[in-house]
């Protein structure tokens, strides 16, 4: 039986990464896409832009979040006083914060899924009278799935594991910040917290585990699928 106060952090953390994925996830979702079809002016700064938190140290794409999106910030500051809503230092901010780490690595195999698409499929699917819309719901979207799964798994299992950034903007307060990447750093700082940090290290596993084994599955399903249209 696992104590209460590990439990509470494993469900933060999943909590956490469950809402960086729902935030995250659509908006990788059109910028891999329109990286991979669209031309437009830009492209170029934008593909960087999208790379920056990669490239960032997470200590300062932290800070960045912290000016930006503080009680006094530029953007927090307009959130708190028209809608009551604050970021920094509470749960929904380190949500935040593993959504941007998390988002290159979502944008990346989107990106590659959609292009590894035939753009002929396309056309030849107008002239059987479908619409774009139509041709992109059930042709391109269920031949591109696997890649956007895998950046589902990665842009979970990153939100998971972040901590810079986290650390930076929402600080390690028990029972509202602090993740399980926060608690095992916590834990290596206080004698005889061995066994508490290899728990949480083979939870941590069996998540990863778990859930990259259900998106093989899923994974092969609708690979499957594709290939019989």
């Amino acid at each position: 039986m696992l104590p209460t106060e590990t439990l509470d952090i494993i469900l933060l953390t999943l909590r956490i990464a469950a809402t960086a994925l729902v935030l995250g996830l659509p908006v990788a979702l059109l910028t891999g896409y329109a990286l991979a079809r669209w031309r437009f002016p830009g492209k170029t700064l934008v593909s960087a832009l999208v790379n920056v938190p990669l490239v960032l140290p997470p200590v300062a794409t932290g800070y960045a979040l912290l000016i930006l999106f503080g009680r006094t910030g530029p953007v927090g500051q307009v959130l708190y006083d028209w809608f009551g809503i604050t970021l920094a230092f509470q749960w929904t901010g380190a949500a935040l914060a593993a959504a941007i780490m998390a988002f290159p690595l979502m944008v990346r195999p989107i990106r590659l899924s959609f292009e590894a698409v035939d753009p002929k499929l396309r056309p030849a699917a107008e002239t059987l009278g479908a619409s774009r819309l139509t041709v992109l719901r059930t042709v391109t979207l269920p031949l591109a799935f696997p890649g956007i799964l895998a950046a589902g798994i990665l842009g979970f299992a990153k939100a998971m594991g972040e901590f810079g950034a986290t650390i930076t903007f929402v600080s390690n307060i028990p029972g509202e910040t602090r993740t399980i990447a926060l608690a095992i750093h916590t834990l290596t700082q206080i004698p005889d917290g061995e066994r508490a940090v290899l728990i949480l290290i083979a939870i941590s596993l069996g998540i990863s585990i778990v859930a990259i084994a259900l998106s093989e599955v899923v994974a092969e399903r609708v690979s499957r699928a594709a290939r019989a249209l």
